[in-house]
């Protein structure tokens, strides 16, 4: 006899005797016994014959129903038989079959069809109904009898197709997790030093940066039982169900070790305690994470049971949950760099007909900071464009449009502007792209458009970085700074006015300028000092940034003139540029209304026109006497004759203003 799979025991069906069946059959003899003797004492006759015997005198009693009746016979009839039954007719129409002689008898008809269904149909209705329901309550609430019951999904070796080979640009935590599979399969060699397997492994990194396929990959490299649920599927309404649920995982995996758990999102089981306003001892979700942490601790590390956890928010977490004993390992799964996106480039572009020019390092130094689920869907949208087009394969033009489809939106040629707006919006980006040329160290243009795309952007300027960085100098911020502010600064050089459509600018601009002055302390007025408290934090949501720590009232003053002056000197270094470079800007501007679109080719003249231009400017200053005073540039002379206009404006109003409080008349 086999041996029935997982250590479970088979059941066997047991008889008892019970006196319902008994009295269930006895009925059913007496129904059959009268129903049989009511079939052989009785005859069906013609309702012809039965009025013959009637006008014979020959029947002694008579029970009329609605639609037969049933006679006794004065004496029985050869057979013995002394009952009657004949289906009534009308009585003018047996009036005239009787005067014509006519042998004739009622029809019953046969309606057991019809009864039956009348009782079948409304029944069997109320059945699926009663099913549909309870199905619909199942779904939402859980089947009763299995309420506390692990919903977890348990996969073998043989049910993932996914392995290590399949995972790419995170070496680093494939190469940890390759460990702890190794050790699950050949205890006794990684053991033999006294060494134990963790007990838990914790990943956490930004969304779509590969945490599931990892847990995907383990359980098809391990060949051991993996328990795959969500932590969400531990929270019910019911109280204490999910330390019910939690309890029925872990001796579900104790019962199959060696073997993995994988929890995916634990933030939805593993918040800290009391940070959700709900700090008493019934609340489920305490209830269902102290439930695991005694779990966690009961866990005898000889038994093989690994927990693989994962989350992009490891800030929320309970920190009894994140100690060693419970969560020995933390495994960082963060954005790729250039060569981690080229070779998970290289693992989905094998799923596509690629045009014999294509490189993936290309593709991977135009997608700075893309996560693996980004590239993925590059892929595919670049192969949806080249059918779209009805190409023979992908080609490199479909990966940039991808890339601008997936960054800047899809485009918006119906979407129709005014000429004047149209005119704006081509100095504005141009002014972006003129800045960025003049501006040293600045990421090389690869695009500007005038197109517009996605929700709100009416054009857009693409900069992609050479090289991935990691540290910024104060020069390099205030750089990036001056090139975001370049926008508006066309603005105003050009049209004398601003507009809305550098408000994205102005907010990344300013932010940036708060971060210089209150977290990287590059400002000489605030100090060598941070002024805000920062979490790790993998989700870029609002409400979810760097938090303000406490200061005085006049170092908040101090941060805000420096985020001023900040933003001010930016501002002017790109109207200064733009001023130096009226000529190229204008010529760029026009011929970007003409043709919409400049690739990096076509800037590649502005470019050298621009470069051109600065260095006669810088050779003009330096040829100046010294004994002279040097003339001001064109930026400074706009900011001098604001000034003036601002300082006569000041005269003019405090001038109204004292005439009308009775102080006489302002002297000019």
């Amino acid at each position: 006899m086999a041996k029935p799979e997982n250590g479970r025991k088979e059941n066997k069906r047991e008889w008892h005797f019970d006196i319902g069946y008994f009295l269930l059959a006895f009925i059913a003899i007496l129904i059959f016994q009268q129903l049989w003797s009511v079939y052989t004492s009785t005859e069906v006759i013609p309702f012809s014959e039965f009025n013959q015997l009637l006008n014979e005198k020959k029947i002694a009693e008579v029970e009329v129903g609605n639609k037969v009746i049933r006679a006794t016979l004065k004496e029985p009839l050869p057979d013995g038989r002394k009952q009657l039954l004949t289906v009534r007719v009308d009585p003018t129409v047996a009036r005239e079959l009787e005067k014509e002689g006519v042998k004739f008898s009622g029809a019953m008809e046969n309606t057991w069809i019809s009864t039956l269904l009348s009782w079948i149909v409304p029944i069997a209705l109320f059945f699926f109904i009663w099913s549909l329901l309870s199905r619909r309550v199942g779904q939402g609430l859980g089947p009763l009898m299995s309420v506390g019951q692990s919903k977890a999904k348990v996969f073998v070796e043989k049910d993932v197709k996914t392995g290590f080979a399949d995972v790419a640009g995170v070496d680093e935590a494939k190469e940890e997790l390759q460990e702890i599979v190794a050790f699950l399969k050949d205890p006794q060699t990684y053991g033999r030093l006294g060494a134990r397997v963790p007990k838990g492994i914790l990943l956490v990194g930004p969304p779509g940066t590969g945490k599931t396929l990892l847990a995907r990959a383990v359980a098809g490299e391990a060949g051991v039982p993996f328990f795959s649920i969500t932590g969400s599927e531990f929270v019910e309404m019911f109280v204490g169900v999910g330390a019910a649920r939690v309890r029925d995982l872990f001796q579900q995996a104790r019962a199959n070790s060696p073997c993995i758990i994988f929890i995916d999102e634990l933030d939805a089981l593993g918040r800290a305690r009391g940070i959700s306003g709900l700090s008493g001892g019934h609340d489920e979700k305490e209830q269902t994470l102290n439930q695991l942490l005694s779990e966690l601790d009961g866990f005898d590390p000889t038994i093989g049971v690994v927990l693989l956890a994962a989350t992009n928010r490891p800030e929320v977490l309970d920190p009894a949950l994140l100690r060693a004993g419970r969560f020995d390992r933390q495994i960082s799964v963060d954005r790729p760099d250039k060569n981690g996106r080229k070779a998970i480039l290289e693992v989905h572009l094998k799923k596509i007909k690629l045009a014999a020019d294509i490189d993936p390092a290309q593709i991977a130094a135009l997608t700075p900071g893309f996560t693996g689920a980004d590239l993925a869907n590059i892929v595919n949208e670049a192969a949806m464009l080249a059918t779209r087009r009805a190409a023979p394969s992908v080609t490199l033009e479909d990966f940039t449009a991808a890339i601008e489809r997936t960054v800047a939106g899809p485009e918006k040629r119906k979407r129709l502007l005014n000429p004047h707006e149209r005119e704006v919006v081509a100095y504005h980006e141009m002014g972006h792209a003129i800045v960025a040329m003049a501006v040293p160290g600045s990421d090389p243009i690869k695009k500007v458009s005038i197109i517009p795309r996605g929700m709100g952007a009416l054009g857009y300027t693409m900069q992609m970085p050479t090289e991935d960085r990691y540290l910024m100098s104060r020069t390099e911020l205030l750089n990036r700074m001056i090139v975001l502010l370049g926008g508006r600064a066309a603005e105003m050089v050009v049209f004398h006015e601003a507009t809305t459509g550098a408000a994205d600018d102005l907010q990344r601009a300013t932010e940036m300028a708060r971060a210089m002055a209150t977290r990287y302390g590059m400002e000489a007025e605030i100090g060598q000092a941070s002024f805000i408290t920062e979490r790790p934090r993998y989700l870029d949501l609002p409400g979810l940034g760097p938090q303000p720590s406490e200061m005085s009232e006049e170092t908040s003053a101090k941060i805000d003139v420096a985020i001023r002056n900040l933003i001010d000197e930016a501002f002017q270094r790109a109207t200064e540029i733009l001023q130096i470079c009226a000529g190229e800007h204008k010529a760029a501007a026009v011929r970007l209304l003409d043709k919409e679109t400049f690739s990096e080719a076509d800037l590649e003249p502005i470019r050298a026109a621009v470069t051109a231009r600065l260095g006669e400017a810088q050779r003009a200053r330096k040829e100046a006497p010294p004994g002279e005073p040097r003339v001001p540039t064109p930026a400074q002379a706009a900011i001098a004759k604001n000034l003036g206009k601002l300082r006569d404006v000041m005269k003019r109003a405090f001038s109204g203003l004292a005439s009308w409080r009775g102080f006489g008349s302002a002297k000019p």
